[in-house]
């Protein structure tokens, strides 16, 4: 945590350590250590509070200077992108789990969290008496993953780079000069996600609704044998699909690009959009092969998620480098 503590203050993990060498004058010391006639005192050893003052100051920093780059201002050139094929998507797929295996411990530390919180999730809604939503929910993790897998990009990117990297540099994220963008990006999806399930709250509602089922085995027969069942599937399903097919035009390079670059965020999305009508059956393809991954790693208890989100957000990385142009 002190790592990360002063990565947010001065990127000097160093200033930490109690050597005997001259400070940066260019970076004071986070924590109030003072040097006197060149001696340096002991540490003092962070603590949780100071580390959040200190996150949600940057946090509020970013946000603060995010308003010139959520509309296009002057005239900006647009990245220029290329057309890509099922190689570039296979290839991308190699480099990404080519990217996990190098990380494994790392990555698989982090992303035990999506099965966790998954977990809880559908806990939630089983104990709340909200089955029917239980598949909205599941299925929703689709519509979240462009900005669960932000950390993954930053990994990729700075072994791309020959940097060091582990789950302490997922910190660097913060320090990017377009977090505010990528946070209010990442607002929209979050966005669209809760307005996903009340859709598939209402869509229940007007077809086997209002009133709750009263056993798993009683919604899954009404749902699979009568008509308006097979409405909720349909509408269901459509709806879903239009929510799938904005998330994944929007996001399939923007949240890559932003980390990459300094770009505002009408740039980052027209820039995604560009890449999918430009490739529509490519983009297609991949949003089949996250979708379908994302199913089968729900399928044991989410655990298959810690493997498939890993492998998928490195992917996404190696697919936009093919998409855009450096």
């Amino acid at each position: 945590m002190d790592i990360l503590f002063c990565c947010l203050w001065c990127r000097r993990p160093d200033i930490f350590l109690a050597v005997p060498q001259m400070p940066d004058p260019g970076c004071a010391a986070p924590l109030g250590r003072r040097i006197t006639g060149g001696r340096k005192l002991a540490k003092t050893i962070g603590n949780p509070l100071s580390w959040l003052t200190g996150l949600v100051s940057t946090v509020f920093m970013h946000l603060g200077s995010v308003t010139g780059k959520l509309s296009p201002g002057e005239a900006v050139d647009l990245p220029e992108i290329r057309q890509i094929t099922m190689d570039d998507i296979r290839d991308a797929l190699r480099l990404g789990f080519a990217d996990f295996k190098t990380f494994r411990s790392d990555v698989i530390f982090v992303c035990f969290l999506y099965p966790i919180i998954g977990g809880c999730l559908v806990w939630m809604v089983v104990q709340g008496s909200l089955l029917p939503l239980l598949f909205p929910v599941m299925s929703g993790f689709a519509l979240i993953g462009p900005l669960a897998a932000v950390g993954l990009y930053e990994m990729s990117r700075r072994r791309e780079k020959g940097l060091k990297t582990n789950w302490l540099a997922l910190g660097d994220v913060l320090q990017s000069p377009t977090f505010g963008v990528i946070f209010v990006l990442g607002l929209f999806h979050i966005a669209i996600f809760v307005i996903w399930i009340m859709s598939a709250n209402f869509i229940y509602a007007v077809t086997l609704g209002p009133e709750l089922p009263t056993s798993v085995s009683g919604f899954v027969r009404d749902v699979l044998t009568t008509g308006a069942g097979w409405a909720l599937i349909g509408f269901g399903c459509a709806i879903g699909l239009a929510f799938a097919v904005i998330v994944l035009a929007v996001s399939v390079v923007s949240f890559p690009l932003l980390l990459d670059r300094d770009v505002g965020l009408p740039v980052a999305i027209i820039t995604s959009v560009r890449v999918t009508t430009k490739n529509p059956k490519t983009i297609t393809a991949w949003g089949l092969i996250v979708a379908g991954s994302l199913v089968i790693g729900s399928l044991p208890m989410l655990l298959g998620l810690v493997v498939a989100m890993p492998v998928l957000g490195h992917a996404t990385w190696h697919l936009y480098r093919k998409a855009v142009v450096a």
